[in-house]
C-alpha cells in the first residue's frame, strides 16, 4: 500500500512516516521544503503546500490512503484557517482521484470531545492560548464528516515526547474522562494501524494512555 502523509515533518509526522514505513507501507510525504524536511529517510519527498489542489494531485498520485497529521501553532488572537483550508482542498482531491482512506488526527477538545480535557485544558489553556487553533479543529472535522471518503478522526489526549508506552485505549463514550496523555510514538502507532482495519471507520476515537491493562485498539 502506498500512503501520503500531511504534516510529516512535525514531531508525530515523523514517527508516523517512520513506522509506517517499518510496517512495510510506500510512503509518500508532502513537504514544504525538501532541504528543511529532517530525517525522513525513505519517504518520497514531494514539494509544495498542503493548501494548493495541483500540490495535493501530485502528491496523491498512485496513492491508496492518506494520513494527515497536519498542526499549528498556538494563536490566541490571529485566525486559524491553515487545517480547514487545507482539508477541504484534500477532500475535494480525494474524491477526485477516488482515493477513500483518509485518517486525520485533530485532539482532544474537537468536536463533542470539547469538555473532557480536565479543569487546566478545559477553562484555561483551551479558551486563552488555543481557541482559535481549535475553532479550526473544528471546522476540519466537520470538512471530513461531510465528505464521502471512508475516514477516521483521531483525537490524542496532551501529546509527550516519551518513548512509546505501549498502553493504548480508544473510545468514542467520554463518560468519565477528564483528560490525559499520551506519547507521540504511540499515537503514530495507532495511526499507522488504521491503515489495515475498518475499526474506526468513519468514527472519531478518543486515545490516550492508560496505566495498566492490554492495548485497547
Amino acid at each position: 500500500m502506498k500512503i501520503l502523509v500531511l504534516g510529516a515533518t512535525g514531531a508525530t509526522g515523523s514517527l508516523i512516516v517512520g513506522q509506517a514505513i517499518a510496517k512495510g507501507y510506500e510512503v509518500v510525504a508532502l513537504v514544504r521544503s525538501k532541504a528543511k524536511s529532517g530525517d525522513l529517510t525513505g519517504a518520497e519527498l514531494v514539494e509544495g503546500d498542503a493548501r494548493d489542489p495541483a500540490a495535493l494531485a501530485r502528491a496523491i498520485a498512485g496513492c491508496d490512503a492518506v494520513i494527515s497529521s497536519l498542526g499549528t501553532a498556538m494563536s490566541p488572537f490571529k485566525e486559524v484557517t491553515l487545517l480547514s483550508t487545507a482539508t477541504h482542498a484534500l477532500v475535494g482531491v480525494m474524491e477526485q482521484q477516488n482515493v477513500r482512506r483518509l485518517i486525520c488526527i485533530t485532539g482532544l477538545g474537537a468536536g463533542d470531545s470539547r469538555g473532557h480535557g480536565g479543569f487546566f485544558f478545559d477553562y484555561l489553556f483551551l479558551p486563552l492560548m488555543l481557541r482559535k487553533v481549535y475553532q479550526d479543529k473544528d471546522r476540519q472535522e466537520d470538512a471530513i464528516r461531510a465528505s464521502t471518503l471512508d475516514w477516521t478522526i483521531v483525537r490524542p489526549t496532551v501529546l509527550n515526547d516519551k518513548p512509546a508506552q505501549g498502553h493504548i485505549k480508544a473510545l468514542t463514550d467520554l463518560s468519565g474522562i477528564h483528560g490525559g496523555t499520551i506519547a507521540r510514538a504511540d499515537v503514530a502507532e495507532f495511526v499507522v494501524l488504521q491503515l489495515a482495519t475498518d475499526t474506526w471507520l468513519r468514527k472519531a476515537p478518543l486515545i490516550t494512555w492508560r496505566a495498566t491493562g492490554t492495548r485497547d485498539l
